[in-house]
């Protein structure tokens, strides 16, 4: 989802290098930072505050990148997203509204069903404006989670379409939500989770989503998701319950806080985009890899934005195609140029890092078509020298979702 950009020195790390703008030490422009309902909390627990997308949040806490980590692939960790958009989309039109910008089969959802990923496509051209998530809820609307670093765009896109519909006399309507969001992810967070609600978590498969009482916070909704490749949740709380909830969930010794640093490590080794990084308004969902976000429905009807450039992508070949990168020696990083075994530059790496869960340095970057086959080396140049690297399946490291036995 949200891209993470820059270098943060003091910390041994380096989040993915994109703009200089997005993720910085606090010293810059501090005063117009915007501040989750979780600002203090974090500080309290020696949280390292960085600008990101406009906000303030934690890097990582005492414990270093590597360990904390570690501890979401074997325990479970706490993180707060409450930076994303969330936003609530009602009326009897609001399908029509959602299917208008995004290629996925809203339609078909059923109650407290998860699209997957969806991708907003609002132009002819097929390009990716931001990827998203859309829950059809048993209230009667539309729940969607959207990027922070994408805020300002994704909401003008929704509020101009809802206008346009409004004016043709459609029942459609948008609310932005105040709440907190907090992911809870690892193979013990459904059982820590457990513990403070009433609901059987065992009737709540990955992308399923349900409000309940969470540790004495009512009005919460839990969705089986996550950004780890781990089983996990994401909890939209409202605001004046987060700090309670997260300290409720922190009493569990299986709970750590984890930062930016360890979700982006984390995406990388699960083979999930950064928007920003590895995907953006230049590319499409095919070159992305993204083909299977698009509704079998919708690819026969051809009647999401950009199918007369997708569609035909999807039947034909397409000049280039995000695929995975391993190599030993120097991590790959984000501008990292990829060469053929002669030595002609032909991709650039878009997000990379030493994967702790692997010991070897995993990337994600942009090769023609014809270099894509897992299994095929190539070169990377780090720091002006050519190392080998090999064209690997993603994810990196098995995904552990939950469904239904």
């Amino acid at each position: 989802m949200q891209r993470a950009v820059s270098v943060v020195a003091h910390l041994g790390f380096r989040l993915q290098a994109f703009s200089p703008d997005l993720c910085r030490p606090l010293s810059f422009a501090q005063d117009v930072l915007r501040r989750t309902p979780l600002y203090d909390f974090h500080l309290a627990h020696g949280g390292k505050m960085v600008a990101f997308a406009g906000w303030s949040l934690p890097v990582q806490y005492r414990d270093s990148h590597t360990d904390s980590h570690l501890h979401t692939r074997q325990h479970c960790s706490l993180f707060d997203v409450s930076h994303m958009l969330q936003t609530k989309i009602c009326g009897s039109d609001r399908v029509k509204l959602m299917e208008s910008l995004v290629v996925g089969d809203i339609a078909e959802l059923r109650p407290n069903q998860v699209g997957q990923i969806s991708l907003f496509l609002p132009g002819r051209a097929g390009g990716i404006l931001d990827d998203l998530i859309v829950t059809n809820t048993s209230e009667g609307h539309l729940y969607v989670v959207s990027n922070a670093g994408c805020w300002e765009k994704d909401l003008a896109l929704m509020q101009d379409k809802v206008r346009e519909l409004q004016n043709q006399g459609r029942d459609v309507g948008l609310e932005v939500l105040d709440n907190a969001l907090l992911a809870l992810q690892g193979p013990t967070a459904a059982q820590v989770l457990q513990a403070g609600v009433a609901d059987d978590l065992r009737k709540l498969p990955f992308m399923t989503s349900a409000v309940m009482e969470v540790f004495g916070v009512s009005g919460c909704r839990v969705t089986r998701c996550g950004y780890t490749g781990e089983d996990g949740v994401e909890i939209s709380v409202p605001a004046v319950g987060a700090v309670h909830l997260a300290t409720a969930l922190l009493e569990n010794p299986e709970v750590k806080l984890a930062g930016l640093a360890a979700r982006d490590s984390l995406r990388l080794e699960a083979g999930l985009c950064l928007y920003g990084n590895d995907i953006d308004e230049h590319t499409t969902p095919v070159e992305g890899s993204l083909s299977w976000t698009l509704g079998k429905r919708r690819r026969a009807a051809m009647d999401f934005p950009g199918a007369k450039v997708i569609v035909p992508q999807l039947k034909g070949k397409v000049q280039r195609r995000r695929v995975g990168l391993m190599c030993e020696g120097a991590p790959m990083r984000a501008h990292s140029p990829i060469l053929n075994m002669e030595g002609t530059m032909i991709g650039t790496v878009t997000s990379g890092c030493p994967s702790p869960s692997l010991k070897k340095n995993v990337a994600m970057g942009y090769v023609p078509c014809e270099y894509s086959r897992p299994g095929t080396k190539l070169m990377v140049e780090v720091r002006r020298k050519q190392q080998m690297a090999v064209v690997s399946k993603m994810p990196f490291v098995p995904t552990n979702y939950y469904t239904l036995k």
